[in-house]
């Protein structure tokens, strides 16, 4: 834990390292900016601290035009902790608020909407609906400075209940009206300049996927293209540029996104490496989807991770300080659709290929090698009822067992192990990547505890060294 006079010299330092992480308002201007912003660091006495941007928000600052402190990496906290705080952030960022209100959120943490909202406050300054508040503003921005919807449909499919709402919204946070927001945008952002120029659906989102520190791209692509299951998902590219593309099933429709290899990285004036960011291009058939397409692609890929804790704890180990310096900021990948993973971990990448190709749903407007989406569990569960895969197929339809973003890890992994015929070691994969649990050790390895509490990063060390198979 940091305290105000340690935050403010990450200010003056401008260290990227705690983007996200925390964010300072200054209140001679009026605005709110992440730690790194480039502007002249204001004097002490004149600045202010805030966990969320939704409490600076709340506190009537506006967000920062230069430094965008909307756009930084998520607090690492959210996919640490198994706390309902914890569990809560991991929700409210895959968008449950928007579609289910206040109730549907407190219901999935098995607390009443007063609970939650009082916990929330107590740690963050701010309660659900101002933490999706914060949320659909930065949806609502880059839909208005990437794409050329209209104003009307950008404010509906941010979540927005009314265009007034919507305009008040981001007048509130950015100073701007809509139109004047995207007449303000970068050249950049705008029509895709930076994302994959490769085979993509012909229209789409570009967007710049933040990170923070180092980012190992090589060993997450490597894992990845090991494990594409064929008409869901392919990892390929020209000129060594590799792409890795895949279709998702959301909330209101279906999506398919690109993300290459190469993004791009930024640096302090000291010179230090603060974090960087993927390019990806996403199309959605229904733009109500970015917000948690956005959010599962960052569990997917572990963006909201903290290299620097991460090496910091292993970088220490006799064994692993080789590893950690050959590939520092390694990541632990996760799933853009825990059932779908869950149902992976168990039958293998070419049995999975089978039951796409028997079950899955074709994709209206297939492109390229992408011709389908994954087969939910209740299809599953009714095509192969028997064995493991029914047992664990019914158990996700039904709700005995659960893996979004919410779930308790504990109460998951137990859920999971009552499944007849579920190995431990499956289990542990499960938890590792369908629930993003950061210290999570296969039941049949030995490993010391001075690992703890970054286990799961530890073994991409070892896979990425070739000391142990994928799994």
């Amino acid at each position: 834990m940091m305290d105000e006079d340690s935050r403010y010299e990450a200010v003056r330092s401008r260290d990227g390292r705690f983007d996200g992480e925390f964010f300072f308002a200054v209140l001679t201007t009026g605005i709110y900016c992440r730690p790194s912003c480039p502007a002249v660091t204001p004097k002490r006495r004149n600045v202010r601290f805030f966990a969320t941007a939704a409490a600076a928000q709340g506190s009537g600052f506006r967000a920062c035009r230069r430094c965008r402190p909307d756009a930084v990496p998520g607090s690492a906290d959210w996919n640490v902790r198994a706390d309902v705080v914890g569990r809560a952030m991991r929700l409210i960022g895959d968008g449950v608020v928007d579609r289910e209100g206040v109730a549907g959120l407190a219901t999935r943490l098995g607390y009443s909407a007063r609970q939650v909202q009082r916990q929330l406050t107590a740690e963050l300054g701010a309660g659900p609906v101002a933490l999706a508040r914060a949320q659909r503003a930065h949806t609502a921005r880059v839909l208005v400075q990437t794409t050329d919807l209209p104003i009307t449909e950008i404010a509906f499919a941010s979540g927005f209940a009314s265009v007034r709402q919507f305009n008040d919204t981001v007048r509130a946070v950015y100073a701007a009206t809509p139109s004047a927001l995207r007449a303000a945008a970068p050249k950049s952002d705008r029509g895709g300049g930076g994302g994959p120029r490769v085979a993509t659906p012909a229209a789409g989102i570009p967007l710049r996927l933040a990170h923070r520190g180092s980012y190992q791209a090589g060993a997450v692509f490597d894992l990845l293209a090991a494990e594409a299951v064929g008409g869901v998902e392919d990892v390929g590219g020209v000129s060594g540029r590799r792409v890795y593309r895949r279709s998702l099933r959301l909330p209101h429709g279906t999506g398919l996104v690109a993300v290459d290899e190469r993004g791009g990285t930024v640096r302090s004036v000291s010179g230090a490496h603060p974090g960087g960011w993927l390019d990806a291009r996403l199309h959605l058939t229904d733009p109500r989807d970015l917000t948690t397409a956005v959010q599962r692609l960052r569990l997917l890929f572990d963006l909201d991770a903290d290299p620097y804790a991460v090496d910091e704890r292993l970088g220490s180990d006799e064994r692993l300080a080789p590893m950690v310096a050959a590939r520092p900021g390694i990541r632990s990948p996760g799933a853009a659709d825990p059932a779908e993973l869950a149902v992976r971990a168990l039958v293998g990448r070419d049995a999975a290929e089978r039951l796409v190709q028997r079950y899955g749903k074709a994709l209206d407007a297939p492109c390229g090698s992408l011709t389908h989406l994954f087969p939910e569990p209740a299809v599953l569960a009714e095509a192969e009822p028997h064995g493991t895969l029914g047992a664990l197929t019914a158990a996700l339809a039904d709700g005995a067992v659960r893996l979004d973003p919410g779930a308790d890890r504990d109460d998951a992994a137990a859920s999971l192990l009552a499944l007849p015929g579920m190995d431990a070691a499956t289990v542990a994969t499960i938890r590792a990547r369908a629930l993003g649990d950061p210290d999570v050790a296969p039941p049949d390895l030995d490993v010391p505890d001075s690992w703890r509490p970054w286990r799961s990063y530890a073994l991409q060390h070892l896979r990425a060294a070739g000391e142990l198979e994928s799994r």
